[in-house]
C-alpha cells in the first residue's frame, strides 16, 4: 500500500501547459485583425451553465485569457464578439436581440455549445424558441456540450482568422 501511494506521488497530476502554439496565434490574430485587445461579451441566452463553467475557465490562472488580448467586458457596446450560449428562451429573445443591436459593427456572433447550435436536450422544450441563428445572425458555431476551454479558444482563432 506504502509503494502504491509513494508511485502516486512522483507522477504528476496536473495538465500539461495550454497550448502554447495556440495562444500564440492567438495573439498575432488579435493584433493583426484588430490592433488591440479583442472584447468579448457573453450571454446565456438559457443553458444550463454547463458551457459558462468552461467560458469562466477562460479567466482562471491556468488559461488566463487576457495575456492575449481577451477579454470579457460588461456592455455590449464595447464588444467585439458576442458569445452565446443556450438555446434562445422565449425570455431571453429580447434581450438577446438588443444586445445585438447595442454591439457596434463590426461584430461576430458565437454560438457556443451544442444547444446554441441546435437547442441540444433542450429541443423539445416549449420555453425554447430554437437556436440562436434563428434570433441573430451566427458567425461561428463552436460545437460541444460543453466545449472546453481550448476548443473555445481554437473557435476565436479560426473566426479571426476568417475575416
Amino acid at each position: 500500500m506504502l509503494r502504491t501511494l509513494l508511485q502516486g506521488l512522483r507522477t504528476p497530476v496536473t495538465e500539461s501547459a495550454p497550448l502554447a502554439m495556440l495562444a500564440a496565434d492567438l495573439d498575432r490574430a488579435v493584433q493583426r485583425r484588430l490592433g488591440r485587445s479583442l472584447a468579448i461579451r457573453e450571454v446565456d441566452a438559457g443553458s444550463c451553465n454547463g458551457c459558462e463553467l468552461e467560458i469562466h475557465a477562460l479567466n482562471n490562472a491556468y488559461y488566463d485569457l487576457e495575456r492575449f488580448g481577451l477579454r470579457f467586458v460588461a456592455s455590449p457596446r464595447h464588444a467585439d464578439v458576442l458569445l452565446v450560449t443556450g438555446p434562445v428562451t422565449r425570455n431571453m429573445r429580447e434581450a438577446l436581440e438588443r444586445t445585438w443591436r447595442a454591439t457596434p459593427d463590426p461584430k461576430w456572433v458565437v454560438a457556443a455549445g451544442d444547444c446554441a447550435a441546435g437547442c441540444g436536450v433542450f429541443a423539445d422544450s416549449p420555453a425554447c424558441i430554437g437556436a440562436v441563428s434563428k434570433v441573430v445572425p451566427v458567425d461561428l458555431v463552436i460545437s460541444g456540450c460543453p466545449p472546453t476551454p481550448a476548443q473555445l479558444l481554437q473557435g476565436l482563432l479560426a473566426l479571426l482568422n476568417a475575416r
